[in-house]
């Protein structure tokens, strides 16, 4: 073949027809594959930018059943809230049937009074009343005479304090009571007969005055023997408090018991070393005599005496029989018609706000009175209310008009160190019977109210009206009604604002029945009036089932109680559907409504998330609890705390419903992108690798018209060369 030799024409059309047939033939293959960049020969650029295009739609791709399965997760959360929204409001209706239903109470906690002539348009009634009367005897006066005896046979004698003169007799030399008894059974004044077990026994016990006397059957313990504290003297163990045990045998006599009772009296004291008792007398102790006993008192006490009744009988104190206890009292008889001395220097007396005090001394003259001060009588008063009362001299009418001037049931006016006391115009000054009941009058507006220091009380019998020895109160005793001035108090109820209002017809007071529901409206109370004039004050409809303070509870409504327990056991049925519905709201495993978490990946890198946190939506969850029969829905006002707790759930749901709702639109989005995406890096490696059909296809033809022309031109060609081997032959 190297001896071949082509002419330069045709060896120029071969050449061409050789890249024409090459050219053809990647025209055929690029219509063939649709490509115009098969590999990495064709355009390395393309071609690798193609294929990192590709493969990142890919990945971007693979993403997508996460994205859906997301998608579908939050639809079923969001199934799950829009059920629990439909029970939540089920439980709202059963809970206002139980508002609507009726009240489950017959009768509520209710305090009334009387006011005489009140209508719901004027409460206040009539300002007229009777004076307040004490409940008990007033002591130390002429006029009050002799205390009651006691029980049995016993008869009281005189206490010996009293007034005389200028000078106070100093009642503690002297007894402050004595109790004449009769025979003393068991014994005069020697030994204990042996016929005094009968009477008293090992375990016998007397009470006095609130200290205990105990009879034991034994001898008598050494000093040694004693528990700590304690002391014997003769026959009697003493603890120095008034308390005693009396050791019953052959040596105990009279004197023994007589000596524990003055122990718990206070005629005696004991101080107590080594077990020895050193007993010191105050007064005069009790004793015998021809077998009638005498029973002594310290200053300002009274005798109360408690034991078995046959023990009682054997020391002469009562008639009373049996195996029983028996109380003995006995109160001192009454002096000359002055006060005693058991009104202390330096007592005083609280009286409505106004001070009494009582001084020992005698009253002074006009002219060495404070200014603005005045005397009358024994009395020295500012006019305010406020005054002294001057023991030596005074009696018990200068007490009782220092309680007129405190009350307001007499008033003063000082000139020149002397006061001009006036009653008040509709009063009756305070006063004491003959029988020594004492009548305490008061002003308009106030009832009683007497504190005091010292003795005061016990002394004008005070005391006893409330079981203190330092406060007496009494109310009016109803006259023809009126409550104007008086003032109506309540404390918080059930969460309420506390109640202060006063009656009357001035500025800010009330008067109406609707002037008194505005005020007790905000403590959840509401009053009514009825035409006797019964003002009743109750807890309101929605606390039907609260007590007011101290008042009587509600009476239940047994029919309306049962119907709230249906609707109860309504409500704990939704409550158990509303935990089914939380747990079942999941897809593929994962529950928002049920605590889980949602992440959720938008990129091939990993750096696009979305992380949804679930919550727990059962009936916990949305701060729901089951309900107790009896204790739920039983008023509007428990009622209402459910219905709180059910917005409150509605309100948690709703929000959490828009929260999902924001994550699914944004989770929609992103799988909207996502896709679009993937087109966008597919049509993007399209653009580099894909041939253009029409132009490969003209291209083609060209091709094909160029590669006949260069067969032809080869063709003449060889034809001229063929003509010049012709003219060679």
């Amino acid at each position: 073949m190297s001896g071949i030799v082509l002419s330069a024409s045709v060896r120029q059309n071969l050449l061409s027809l050789q890249s024409t047939a090459s050219l053809l033939a990647t025209t055929q293959n690029d219509l063939a594959t649709g490509n115009k960049v098969n590999s990495a020969l064709d355009n390395p650029t393309n071609y690798f930018t193609a294929q990192s295009l590709n493969n990142r739609a890919s990945d971007i791709n693979n993403l997508l059943d996460g994205i859906g399965n997301g998608v579908q997760v939050l639809q079923a959360a969001n199934t799950g809230l829009t059920s629990l929204q439909s029970l939540v409001a089920s439980a709202q209706s059963i809970a206002n049937q139980a508002l609507q239903t009726t009240v489950g109470y017959s009768t509520l906690s209710h305090v009334s009074t009387t006011i005489a002539g009140a209508t719901s348009s004027n409460l206040l009634g009539t300002t007229t009343f009777n004076s307040t009367t004490a409940s008990s005897n007033i002591l130390y006066t002429g006029t009050a005479g002799g205390a009651t005896a006691a029980s049995g046979t016993t008869t009281l004698g005189s206490a010996t304090a009293a007034v005389t003169g200028s000078a106070v007799t100093d009642n503690t030399a002297s007894p402050a009571l004595s109790i004449s008894a009769g025979t003393f059974i068991e014994g005069a004044s020697g030994a204990l007969s042996t016929a005094a077990t009968t009477k008293f026994a090992d375990g016998d016990v007397f009470t006095i005055n609130g200290k205990t006397v105990t009879i034991k059957a034994a001898a008598t313990p050494t000093a040694a023997n004693l528990t700590n504290g304690s002391g014997v003297s003769g026959n009697v163990v003493t603890d120095g408090s008034g308390n005693s045990t009396v050791y019953l045998n052959a040596a105990t006599t009279v004197g023994d018991v007589l000596t524990a009772f003055d122990l718990a009296s206070g005629v005696k004291t004991a101080a107590i070393a080594s077990g020895a008792a050193t007993l010191t007398t105050v007064g005069t102790a009790s004793s015998i005599t021809g077998g009638a006993i005498s029973l002594q008192s310290t200053t300002g006490q009274d005798l109360t005496v408690t034991g078995k009744a046959d023990d009682l009988k054997a020391l002469g104190l009562t008639t009373a029989t049996g195996s029983g206890n028996a109380t003995v009292q006995a109160f001192r008889a009454t002096a000359s018609g002055s006060l005693g001395s058991l009104i202390q220097a330096g007592s005083t007396l609280n009286v409505d706000g106004h001070v009494i005090t009582f001084a020992d001394a005698t009253v002074p003259a006009a002219a060495k009175v404070a200014s603005g001060s005045g005397v009358s009588g024994n009395v020295v008063t500012d006019g305010s209310g406020n005054s002294t009362v001057y023991l030596q001299g005074g009696t018990v009418a200068d007490v009782l008009k220092a309680i007129d001037l405190a009350t307001g049931v007499q008033t003063a006016s000082n000139s020149g160190g002397t006061a001009t006391l006036t009653t008040a115009t509709g009063q009756t000054a305070s006063s004491i019977s003959t029988a020594g009941a004492l009548k305490i009058s008061t002003g308009t507006n106030a009832d009683l109210a007497i504190s005091g220091t010292g003795n005061a009380l016990t002394s004008l019998g005070l005391a006893g009206n409330t079981g203190t020895a330092t406060a007496f109160t009494a109310a009016r005793t109803a006259g023809v009604g009126g409550i104007s001035g008086k003032t109506l108090s309540f404390s918080s109820f059930n969460g309420g604002a506390a109640v202060n209002v006063t009656f009357g017809t001035g500025t800010g007071q009330v008067q109406t029945l609707n002037q008194l529901n505005a005020a007790l409206q905000a403590n959840n109370l509401n009053a009514t009036v009825d035409a006797n004039g019964v003002l009743t004050i109750s807890a309101a409809n929605n606390y039907a089932s609260s007590t007011i303070g101290s008042a009587s509870a509600p009476i239940a409504d047994t029919a309306a109680q049962a119907t709230r327990a249906n609707l109860v056991t309504q409500y704990n049925n939704v409550l158990q559907q509303i935990d089914t519905t939380a747990q079942d709201s999941s897809f593929n495993g994962v529950n928002l409504l049920n605590g889980d978490q949602l992440k959720l990946v938008f990129n091939e890198t990993g750096k696009s998330t979305l992380n949804i946190t679930g919550v727990t939506f059962n009936s916990a969850g949305l701060g729901l609890s089951s309900l107790s029969q009896g204790t739920d829905f039983i008023d509007n006002s428990s009622t209402n705390s459910v219905l709180a707790n059910l917005t409150a759930a509605s309100t948690s749901l709703r929000s959490e419903a828009s929260a999902l709702g924001s994550n699914l639109s944004i989770v929609q989005i992103r799988q909207d992108f996502s896709k679009n995406l993937i087109n966008v890096l597919q049509t993007g490696s399209s653009n580099l690798t894909l041939a253009d059909t029409n132009q490969e296809a003209a291209n083609s033809q060209a091709l094909s018209t160029r590669q006949s022309i260069a067969v032809s031109a080869l063709s003449l060609a060889n034809q001229s060369q063929q003509s010049v081997l012709q003219l060679l032959r």
